[in-house]
């Protein structure tokens, strides 16, 4: 997968996690446009929208107000458009329940929120760097929880 031009979204709630999350994208040697959301009624009401250019990679904030990343994960795995896109759980949880709802309900990799830059950064690179479509044919809950 050649690495140019990924179409990112980022759904977070929490305003300096999406400017670290911006940041991070910016650093990295990897050509992308990121879009921002502040919560997942936001995100999906702009899925939905006709003519879109569909993002490469969602990644969700799973505390979110008016709508969780629990729905939208659930939406948009119900939604056959969206087949191609990759989701990656964003949160600060560590709960094991929510790992493992995520992985049953569809998402592809589950990183917990770094507690520093220089990991958000190598996180989001290694995450970015993913060839989906052999990572999600072997998907288990070995390689669903992104390890630093």
């Amino acid at each position: 997968m050649k690495l140019t031009n990924l179409n990112i979204v980022l759904a977070d709630d929490d305003e300096d996690d999406r400017l670290l999350f911006k940041e991070a994208i910016e650093d990295l040697k990897i050509k992308t446009k990121l879009s921002l959301f502040t919560d997942g009624k936001e995100l999906m009401d702009f899925l939905v929208l006709p003519n879109i250019v569909l993002p490469h990679i969602v990644f969700l904030d799973l505390n979110m107000p008016k709508k969780n990343g629990m729905q939208c994960l659930k939406e948009i795995r119900k939604n056959k458009a969206f087949d191609q896109v990759s989701v990656a759980i964003y949160s600060t949880s560590s709960s094991e329940s929510d790992i493992e709802q995520t992985f049953v309900n569809g998402a592809n990799i589950y990183l917990n929120k770094p507690n520093n830059f220089r990991k958000l950064q190598q996180a989001v690179e290694k995450i970015l760097q993913i060839n989906w479509q052999y990572h999600s044919s072997n998907l288990n809950m070995d390689n669903f929880l992104l390890k630093l």
